[in-house]
């Protein structure tokens, strides 16, 4: 790996990471799905004019539908389902739910595509989902400082927000064979945008936002999703998928720090071996303890 890989590799995952912080920030005041549909929108006006430089905006339309559904299922809904994890949930807490996807990526490939896995893989998901198990336990444990009712419902929407993000991986296989990941990447942002940006009629805030809110929507949108996307497309055509995905592991540490830093939040022996546990699941179940596995295209 080439020092510019490392330097955009620690980028993607501090910006990953501060995700998270600014949807604590934002999603209070602007609501999940208002919040979700002003950050793809952001995000597709940053990543269209890279597209139409290329000379491919013309995929956008030959696979239109087909993108739409992918917006939905790789950004919209995760987005907001995390956003309203955020409400009830620290940041640090809710980032390490969101490294599960990967975890959720191998079972739904091969359930959906009949991928075969390894009795590696099963022992990385039984370690990674024993670290859920760990985080939701704790959670249980705080009846007397937080509302378990709404951490519960805020563990099960960034669990089924990173379901998600593992059908979405899935449905590229399945689906965009031949298609470019600056496509992908901007395709994604400008279906979802299409589905979610219709629904500010309905949800915006009554009251309006603070100038702290914007800026935590524009650091979202601008670069937590459109340079963000672009970084992690040109790592996997550079490194390959089972490199670039090691990013996982970076996210939940700076937004542990963010969190902790700027918001003054608390983090726990408990937390940090949960997890610990999730990202080993993920290490095993993925292949990258695995060096035949490891096939990078550096």
């Amino acid at each position: 790996m080439k020092p510019l890989d490392v330097i955009e590799m620690l980028a993607l995952g501090i910006a990953w990471g501060g995700s998270f912080l600014f949807m604590r920030i934002a999603a209070p005041e602007f609501g999940p799905i208002a919040l979700i549909a002003v950050r793809v929108s952001i995000a597709a006006l940053v990543l269209l004019p890279f597209l139409l430089h290329s000379g491919k905006a013309g995929v956008l339309l030959q696979h239109g539908p087909a993108f739409i559904f992918f917006g939905a299922i790789n950004s919209g809904l995760p987005f907001c389902l995390f956003a309203f994890a955020t409400l009830s949930l620290n940041a640090g807490f809710t980032s390490v739910l969101n490294a599960t996807a990967p975890l959720f990526t191998a079972i739904v490939a091969y359930l959906w595509l009949s991928e075969r896995l390894s009795r590696l893989s099963l022992a990385g998901l039984l370690v990674g989902f024993s670290g859920v198990v760990l985080l939701v336990s704790n959670k249980l444990g705080f009846a007397g400082e937080v509302d378990v009712s709404a951490a519960m419902l805020g563990i099960a929407a960034g669990l089924l927000a990173s379901f998600s993000y593992g059908c979405a991986a899935n449905y590229i296989r399945a689906r965009f064979v031949g298609v470019g990941s600056l496509e992908l990447a901007a395709g994604s942002q400008v279906g979802s945008s299409l589905l979610f940006l219709p629904l500010c009629f309905w949800f915006w805030p009554s009251q309006t936002p603070s100038a702290g809110a914007w800026s935590a929507v524009l650091a979202l949108g601008i670069v937590c999703t459109g340079l963000a996307y672009i970084v992690f497309f040109r790592l996997i055509g550079r490194l390959g998928p089972s490199r670039a995905i090691t990013v996982t592991f970076l996210v939940p540490v700076s937004a542990m720090v963010f969190g902790a830093l700027f918001l003054g939040e608390i983090i726990t022996l408990s937390m940090l071996f949960g997890c610990g546990l999730i990202l080993l699941g993920t290490a095993l179940a993925t292949g990258l303890l695995n060096p035949g596995n490891n096939k990078g295209s550096a």
